[in-house]
């Protein structure tokens, strides 16, 4: 994505103004610019563009109106709109945004240039833009190239994106950056204590594994990232809908983002001895699928019984936690698309946080306030641990109540985890439903540049 971001001196300025700057701003050009605008209706309006022709007709400059608040999108939806050729910075973005303002300027036309590509030849070029003077260029290709990561990833079809290829996809970002890797594969998860991630993977002829991917100084503070892995979820036994199985390709979004994460920290050098757990499987029904009423001992030792096979995710997950866990990491962050409810709660745009540490929390609800990445916090509610209850196992890994479905989720989570590591649980979408600037309708890394910025903070 940061190709569009170029070297040089020239380029048709680009010119930002607000409703409040615009009248002005227009007072202060030549008369026929100002004719220009009023005969388009141009207003300042954020989100509208003008596009001002010279006096030989050729494109002269660009008007953008943006809001003060939101520098990383503000020129965002331009590079795929704006006509084919090069572009500059005619402000300086400080005054309007704050410090900071070129860097987040270029990353949102970074992010703005995505196109999934792999299938289907873009239609036309995106518009490049100088790089601003000021400009972060590295924390820009850091989380440009992290975010890429991620959408690439969602987006590819589960066809392409099994357990082996999301594997693949780990291995190559870990000889990138010097990490070292372990895959732990089909019944060898049997023979090294990771049941249920066996269990939920086993019906399927794609062998499921564990991705164990280390990264950084050893005496540096440890810092371990989970992500669910389960590259395309058919329900199990208790099979999905089509309509609910269709999107199942982006079940991996969790694994997706957090390689994403993990891409900017070890490109920025963060000084912190990462640790990547994804455990990748497909959720298939086969003669060999795990079934509803089973019961598993878990890596930790706590007897499961099967509520869902629906419920996959969690089970997962836990085998992964239970073993980050071991380490006492400084932060332990697991990212899911867990949970429909979760959505029904907060829709589409915003993550579920969950966490058993006040200040961690806190922090990251900052971050992605800052970094236009929100989040919202749901509580960790012990009442309801009650609706996991079995009678004839520790813990069921679904609720037959029908309330509270996310939160039930994080509580089986944390029966894994415990209280002595601060641990960040995400239930997130990783998908855009339709385009915004900067966000295109796809596979997103939602939340990853607010944890980044939380890592940034704590460990950097």
């Amino acid at each position: 994505m940061v190709e569009t971001l170029i070297d040089g001196v020239g380029g048709i300025p680009i010119m930002a103004v607000t409703t409040e700057s615009f009248g002005e701003w227009k007072a202060a050009q030549p008369g026929t610019v100002g004719a220009w605008l009023a005969a388009t209706g141009f207003t300042g309006e954020a989100g509208k563009t003008a596009l001002v022709p010279g006096p030989d007709g050729h494109l002269s400059m660009v008007v953008q109106g943006v809001a003060t608040d939101d520098a990383l999108w503000a020129l965002a939806g331009l590079p795929d709109s704006l006509p084919e050729g090069d572009y500059r910075l005619g402000f300086d973005g400080e005054p309007l945004f704050g410090a900071g303002a070129a860097t987040r300027l270029a990353l949102g036309w970074a992010l703005g240039s995505y196109v999934f590509s792999r299938y289907k030849a873009p239609k036309r070029k995106f518009a490049n833009l100088v790089w601003p003077e000021s400009a972060d260029r590295a924390a820009v290709a850091g989380l440009a190239g992290g975010l890429s990561l991620a959408r690439d990833l969602i987006n590819t079809p589960a066809e392409d994106m099994g357990p082996a290829e999301l594997a693949s996809a780990a291995t190559k970002l870990a000889e990138r950056h010097g990490a070292r890797i372990t895959l732990i594969v089909g019944d060898d998860l049997l023979a090294q204590n990771y049941p249920t991630i066996h269990a939920v993977g086993r019906g399927s002829a794609r062998a499921p594994r564990l991705i164990d991917l280390v990264w950084g100084d050893e005496t540096a503070p440890k810092l371990t990232l989970v992500g669910k892995g389960v590259c395309f979820d058919s329900g199990g036994l208790d099979i999905k809908s089509a309509t609910g199985m269709k999107m199942m390709k982006k079940d991996m979004g969790g694994s997706a983002t957090v390689l994403g994460l993990a891409h900017a920290i070890m490109a920025a050098g963060l000084k912190v001895r990462l640790r990547v757990l994804v455990p990748a499987v497909e959720n298939a029904i086969s003669g060999n699928a795990f079934r509803p009423m089973d019961i598993f001992k878990t890596r930790k030792g706590l007897t499961v019984e099967i509520g869902n096979t629906d419920a996959e995710g969690r089970l997962v997950l836990c085998d992964a936690l239970a073993e980050a866990v071991t380490e006492e990491p400084a932060l332990l962050i697991d990212m899911a698309t867990l949970t429909g409810a979760a959505r029904v709660a907060l829709g589409p745009e915003l993550p579920v946080l969950f966490s058993n540490d006040e200040a961690v929390a806190a922090e990251l609800l900052e971050a992605g306030t800052a970094e236009a990445d929100p989040l919202w916090r749901l509580p960790l509610w012990k009442s309801y641990r009650k609706y996991l209850d079995s009678k004839i196992a520790d813990i069921n890994n679904a609720s037959d109540s029908g309330f509270a479905g996310a939160i039930t989720a994080a509580l089986y989570l944390q029966e894994f985890v415990g209280s002595k590591v601060p641990w960040v649980h995400i239930d997130t979408f990783a998908w855009n439903q339709s385009t915004r600037p900067g966000r295109p309708e796809g596979g997103e890394g939602l939340a990853l540049r607010a944890l980044f910025h939380l890592i940034q903070k704590r460990f950097g």
